[in-house]
């Protein structure tokens, strides 16, 4: 308490000598307030200005806490927003949180204090229960975000839930249902039984299962009866052992009650002879139709699959082609329906696989079991599998929008905006927590059970459009708001023009969309960037920003992607600040994870950090993020990496002054070349040029060479513009040091006094430094360093102490 109130009444006073060693804490504490409190960060006119850089921060998931990869995606874009800050470009940089997958977090949380599940509460009550977890986890962020040194005008904060947010989601539904863009439709989704909510196609991990070997006959037609085929075109094996009999492998054997139908490739000369003939289902005795189509893959097993177009994306499409009957057998609770018959309704659907296992063995028709891996659906949010069915939802046709991008856009951004037009989207969420849904089912007076549906910015707008298509009076109409929410990408994808106040024309509208880059991490390509991409040009007519800059995941030391399950899912402010394993393992504890997964994520933590993570600072984890190439290999980080770059911190002395000599125009040289290769750095994206040559010239030529060699000969003025133009080159990546480096200086600085921070600084340019062009003292110095080099071996080799000796040098360069 005694050390915090000293440094909160010595805030910004740089006359205090420093601590004896490097203290992150010291040098770091205050500067963020203060810069807040200055106004540095807020956006000037830009109507002032004849060119600005604008962009917003990926809206971080209020699911929990940053994590290191958005400390790499925060190092990333500050360091871009602080470079054109001191380029004097109108700077906007603003942050949103996304509303994202609260809802399942929320309810996992009340299962396991609680022993409540969503159904258990009204949905006021669950809400209110969301919109707590919001507000704790959303100043959490702000204050990470804070803490990360992020550059941000929190005058223009939001959140994708707010009012204004909200109204342009809604005119966005409206205006793409208008244009026949959202249509509501019955077909086949992914399905989450644990959330009894549809999910996104791109919203599920692998997994892998069991493979069963089945075998039944129909002895009455003397024909196959069914072929049992695996879901999402996976292996199979099937053996004849005589004329009208197969042995087929599956793994969904509780889905052969929703067998309709056999396909067969029409050229395939195996079943010529099926052709339009019928065969008989082992548990029903129903006919199934024997159909020919070319999607069959004659080289697939047997070359004839079964047909279960309620349950498999391709047997859907055959479906359609065909006009064959979809019948649903599992139910949205992952339970089976009543067409499964009274022995399998209601059995959960795992629970039926064995049963049916058993009525197939019970018949002689079971041949066997083997395992094998296979690609498994899993929902990322909810952890179990995720299942194929047939629902009515709201769809995006994504085909045409996705084609309207592709006219406007560059070759490298066709090649992904592709993937995502082979599919419509389904925006429909079966969950509380989002954005309604503004559409309305309609209920005419002395009408059939039709389903109607209208849609309208709000009730009065959706009654007036109804009276409108069906030709009543508005009193006639009933309407019943759809209670489903849209999917949280579908708000998310409205960002780059929503946050500025779309659909009206604000100024903010007009000045600063399209941004000037997205930068994200490559993870989010079609979650996120590509449908940014198609409702921007849909909605607004531009694409929403002129560059897509992408970064590499960041990974743990052994190449694993983060997972809070693993236990290697770091906050920054544990890196930054330093964490004991004891204070790790307790956060574990008090976080949402099954307590399994609590367990591994625990030993996983022992072995990785036996005595905690160690004080880093903030400087030193963006210096060590923005160290990594943005594209290619991930960066695989630990605290052993971090922890050097403590050492950027060089003391500064102020010898006499000396006329120009051979070191100092080396020197000078040095500095010119790294301004170059910074310069380069930053114009291309390539933040980790920066870094090296920011690290070579302090390390390797500054204090290594120049200021241990200096003894009387150094010009003060040398050293000033050294210190304080390197200083300036590396304050978009090191903030924090560089400020309080910076401050102290300006004591020797010849100026008006009117400079009051670093990072409101013009940033060091080639053009001004021309003068300090010297390639012949680079070329002669690699003798001297050469020199040096071997001196230095000689010492150690013969343990020479640190004392000099009194002689003079002779060397002419110096």
């Amino acid at each position: 308490m005694f050390i915090a109130i000293i440094q909160m009444s010595s805030i910004l006073d740089t006359t205090l000598p420093f601590p004896q060693s490097y203290s992150p804490e010291y040098v770091e504490f205050g500067w963020y307030q203060w810069w807040e409190k200055q106004g540095f960060f807020r956006s000037c006119d830009a109507h002032a200005v004849d060119k600005y850089f604008s962009f917003c921060i990926p809206p971080p998931n209020v699911t929990g806490t940053l994590h290191l990869g958005h400390a790499l995606t925060v190092a990333i874009e500050d360091a871009l927003a602080r470079w054109y800050h001191f380029n004097k470009l109108f700077d906007y940089n603003s942050v949103t949180l996304h509303a994202s997958a609260i809802h399942s977090v929320v309810e996992r949380k009340l299962m396991r204090e609680q022993g409540k599940c969503r159904r258990d509460y009204s949905r006021e009550e669950f809400l209110k229960q969301v919109w707590r977890w919001k507000d704790e986890k959303g100043d959490e962020i702000y204050h990470q975000l804070r803490k990360l040194g992020a550059s941000l005008d929190w005058n223009r904060a939001c959140f994708t839930m707010d009012p204004g947010f909200s109204s342009a989601v809604t005119e966005a539904f409206v205006r793409l249902c208008d244009s026949g863009l959202i249509y509501r439709s019955e077909a086949l989704v992914n399905w989450s039984c644990a959330l009894e909510s549809a999910i996104s196609d791109i919203e599920w991990s692998s997994g892998s299962c069991l493979h069963l070997l089945i075998h039944w006959r129909d002895s009455v037609s003397g024909l196959f009866s069914s072929l049992c085929f695996s879901r999402c075109c996976l292996t199979f094996f099937v053996i004849f052992f005589s004329e009208g009999e197969v042995a087929v492998s599956t793994t969904r054997p509780e889905t052969m009650l929703g067998d309709v139908a056999i396909a067969v490739h029409p050229d395939d000369p195996r079943y010529k002879d099926l052709h339009g003939k019928h065969c008989r289902h082992p548990f029903t005795e129903c006919l199934l139709p024997i159909i020919t189509d070319s999607m069959v893959d004659v080289t697939f097993g047997t070359g004839a699959v079964k047909v279960t177009p309620a349950h498999d994306h391709t047997d859907f499409l055959l479906s359609q082609r065909h006009s064959l009957p979809r019948l649903t057998v599992i139910g949205g609770d992952g339970t089976m329906t009543s067409d499964c018959g009274q022995w399998l309704e209601g059995v959960k659907r795992f629970d039926a696989r064995e049963r049916v296992i058993t009525a197939l063995m019970e018949r002689k028709l079971f041949r066997g079991k083997k395992e094998h891996p296979m690609s498994l659906p899993i929902c990322s949010r909810s952890g179990d599998v995720t299942e194929p069915l047939l629902k009515k939802q709201w769809f995006v046709r994504c085909q045409e929008m996705g084609r309207k991008a592709v006219q406007v856009s560059e070759r490298a951004l066709n090649v992904w905006l592709h993937q995502v037009e082979i599919i419509d989207w389904c925006i429909s969420r079966q969950l509380w927590w989002g954005h309604q849904i503004p559409a309305y089912r309609v209920t005419l007076e002395n009408s059939k059970d039709t389903e109607e549906w209208v849609w309208g910015r709000s009730a009065a707008e959706a009654r007036q459009r109804a009276a409108v298509k069906f030709g009543v009076n508005p009193d006639a109409i009933t309407l019943t708001q759809d209670p489903d929410v849209l999917d949280t990408w579908f708000s998310s994808g409205l960002f780059p023009f929503a946050m500025l106040g779309w659909p009206q024309q604000t100024e903010d509208l007009k000045q600063f969309y399209p941004n000037s880059i997205l930068e994200t991490g490559s993870d989010l390509i079609f979650f996120w960037v590509a449908r940014m991409v198609m409702l921007g040009r849909e909605l607004t007519g531009q694409l929403p920003f002129k560059q897509v800059l992408f970064h590499s995941l960041v990974r743990d030391k052994y190449g694993r992607k983060m997972s809070k399950s693993l236990g290697n899912v770091i906050d920054p402010l544990d890196v930054i600040s330093g964490v004991s394993l004891e204070r790790l393992q307790e956060k574990v504890r008090e976080g949402n994870l099954d307590p399994r997964e609590s367990v591994v994520a625990m030993e996983a933590q022992k072995k990785d950090f036996p005595k905690g993570i160690p004080e880093c600072g903030t400087d030193a984890l963006r210096f060590a993020l923005c160290s990594y190439k943005a594209q290619g290999k991930s960066p695989s980080l630990e605290s052993a990496v971090i922890k050097p770059y403590h050492q950027l911190y060089p003391e500064f002395l102020t010898p006499s002054t000396y006329p120009l000599s051979g070191m100092d125009r080396w020197i000078c040289w040095r500095l010119y070349s790294t301004v170059q290769q910074c310069e380069r750095g930053f114009q291309s994206y390539e933040l980790h040029t920066v870094t090296s040559a920011l690290h070579s010239f302090w390390l390797h030529s500054l204090c290594d060479v120049y200021l241990v060699n200096r003894e009387k000969q150094v010009a003060v003025s040398v050293l000033y513009h050294c210190v304080s133009i390197s200083l300036a080159l590396l304050s978009p990546i090191m903030p924090f040091l560089t400020e309080e480096l910076w401050q102290r200086l300006l004591p020797y600085a010849d100026s008006d006094g009117t400079s009051r921070s670093l990072c409101v600084q013009p940033y060091p340019k080639t053009s001004q430094l021309e003068h300090w062009c010297f390639p012949k003292e680079e070329a002669d110095f690699s003798l001297v360093q050469e020199v040096v080099r071997v001196a230095r071996l000689l010492r150690a080799q013969c343990q020479l102490t640190k004392e000099r000796p009194d002689c003079e040098r002779t060397s002419s360069f110096c």
